[in-house]
């Protein structure tokens, strides 16, 4: 087996990667490997063609591959920096007292080999969903993809799913290809709905369904696939405060494609491997202020971390991960003294778990429910919120002016006028 010795391994192209690996290289990393199991860099930006991309960061709306170009770009004149692709990342092996961690990878073109890495930032991304996560009865016909796959199929292959697809879930990707298959000509009857509230972000739901007049059934599930051989349609049933469906007001869609926009699972399976500790909460790494994990020289960043809404987060996240990997194989990196985040009402999670009470980080929040003119309190700090969803983060950044006076945590908390709880 080869054994390559490099400062900082990157595994994941995507967004994350990229922007961890322009910090790294800004800050004097030299050698800088990038591994992706993908035939090309850039994540799922290049399949993701609609534009909306670069609001934050570049103040101009681009297209995923746009968006992921200009960060190749930028990578090109960083002569350190190394893309491997079409390369699986095996197993991760830890080092102890200074020693490399060891990251066992192949591909076609260099077999197995070893990597000999002084700092990792894992960037894996997520993965979707899938049916059998969501228990749907019926056959197992053709005709069933997640949203993502469709994306894939129409964008990147050219490939038509369907003639008439029903989407089940209202996450962001599920509202961008209710308008895409709109576009091709594809009927889409409808949008359905477990939850009483969508989990996608506000603009998309303007854009992708009330501009094409797309229906959106909240409150309602598939509760059976019809068809053996090609779908031919879904069953369809309104559900309780309990989530349970009520089979006796249920309705058929006649349908051809089934399309599932059912969540995203940050893809983890390695940090397991390397005894990182996760927050059940996102299903990500446990990070602290330079989104270091639980075992030293090992960082996170990106979806692989918790779910994003938008790629501008991902990249400032990654370049606060990509410097902080840097300063590590540099030997400028010190252990900060750092605080809990205690969450309170109405705060599904936050990242990062730990702050350094003495710097400014910033905190990406997702509420447990959408609320309306709540306040959001971190410390004695507190900011007036006119509208919360779970669709979409709340970004703020806390500093020594909301931690001064708080040792062991800080609590942070959604709440309505007259609501005391933290």
């Amino acid at each position: 087996m080869k054994n390559i010795e490099v400062d900082l391994l990157i595994i994941g192209a995507g967004p994350a990667g990229l922007g961890a690996a322009l910090a790294a290289g800004s800050a004097g990393v030299h050698h800088i490997i990038i591994l992706d199991r993908m035939a090309e860099p850039g994540g799922i930006l290049q399949q993701c063609i609609h534009n909306g991309f670069g609001l934050r960061r570049y103040s101009e709306e681009l297209t995923g591959p746009e968006y992921a170009g200009r960060d190749l770009d930028l990578l090109q004149k960083q002569a350190g920096v190394k893309i491997h692709l079409n390369t699986a990342v095996l197993e991760i092996e830890p080092g102890g007292s200074g020693a490399p961690h060891q990251i066992i990878a192949a591909s076609p073109q260099d077999g197995m080999v070893r990597y000999q890495a002084r700092a990792v930032v894992l960037a894996m991304g997520c993965r979707e969903r899938p049916r059998g996560a969501v228990n749907i009865p019926g056959f197992r016909p053709a005709g069933i993809y997640t949203a993502g796959t469709v994306q894939r199929l129409m964008n990147i292959e050219g490939f038509r799913p369907g003639n008439r697809a029903v989407i089940l879930g209202s996450g962001d990707i599920g509202l961008i290809m209710a308008r895409r298959l709109t576009l091709e000509g594809i009927q889409v009857p409808a949008v359905l709905e477990l939850l009483p509230y969508s989990s996608g972000l506000t603009r998309n739901l303007v854009q992708c369904l009330e501009d094409y007049q797309i229906p959106l059934y909240l409150n309602h599930t598939v509760i059976e696939v019809l068809g053996e051989g090609r779908v031919t349609g879904v069953k369809v049933a309104p559900v309780n405060e309990k989530r349970e469906p009520i089979p006796v007001r249920s309705f058929t869609l006649d349908c051809d494609t089934l399309v599932l926009s059912v969540g995203l699972i940050p893809e983890n399976e390695l940090s397991r491997m390397a005894g990182i500790k996760l927050d059940p909460a996102t299903s990500g790494s446990l990070v602290g202020p330079d989104y270091q994990t639980s075992i030293p020289g090992i960082f996170a960043c990106g979806n692989v971390l918790h779910v994003h809404d938008l790629v501008d987060d991902v990249s400032a996240e990654s370049a606060v991960a990509g410097a902080a990997a840097a300063a590590f194989v540099q030997g400028r990196t010190e252990s900060p003294a750092t605080i809990g985040i205690k969450p309170g009402r109405n705060i599904r999670s936050v990242v990062p778990q730990r702050i350094a009470p003495d710097q400014p980080v910033t905190l990406y929040i997702r509420p447990a429910f959408p609320e309306q003119d709540v306040t959001l309190r971190a410390g004695k700090t507190k900011w007036r919120q006119r509208v919360v969803t779970p669709g979409e983060t709340i970004r703020i950044t806390v500093g020594p002016e909301q931690t001064d006076g708080f040792m062991d945590f800080l609590p942070l908390s959604l709440e309505r006028e007259g609501d005391s709880r933290g």
